[in-house]
């Protein structure tokens, strides 16, 4: 335990991202409740749903890092890079793996073999992320920043 406090007391810009992605993590749970009316505290460890705690990570880290190395250095492009693939791929790829997930779960509630269902076990479908919850996640991601920044 000494080892992980050392490690987050000696680098900021790791703790400060990992603040931010707690904080999205944990906002998963009330945002949950708001739209589908029901209170999941297991939101709190999946991925997928608003807002993004990927998203609000790697924003914290590429902010963190620039100001900490600066917005010209090496170090920003390459978590400024890092951000961007994570944010087109939590709207791109992850986002079509949900939307599969749900016609195939659909399928399977509606289709029967000799009066039995194939299977009920339903796949993942919140695993990427729409354009809306990736801004809540550039939001939490500057807002953590800069809160991070002031204190």
């Amino acid at each position: 335990m000494q080892f992980i406090q050392n490690i987050l007391s000696a680098n900021q810009i790791l703790t400060a991202s990992l603040l931010s992605w707690f904080i999205a993590q944990v906002l998963k749970i009330p945002t949950y409740l708001l739209v589908e009316k029901e209170l999941n505290w297991r939101r709190f460890f999946g991925s997928g749903g608003m807002p993004s705690s990927h998203t609000s990570f790697v924003v914290a880290l590429t902010l963190m890092t620039g100001f900490d190395a600066g917005f010209q250095s090496v170090a920003f492009a390459i978590a400024f890079t890092l951000a961007a693939i994570v944010m087109y791929d939590a709207m791109g790829v992850r986002r079509e793996t949900g939307t599969q997930a749900q016609v195939i779960n659909a399928i399977l509630r509606n289709v029967f073999v000799n009066g039995k269902p194939i299977s009920d076990d339903d796949l993942k479908e919140l695993i990427g992320h729409t354009p809306l919850e990736v801004l809540g996640g550039v939001i939490i991601g500057i807002a953590t920043t800069a809160g991070f920044l002031i204190w």
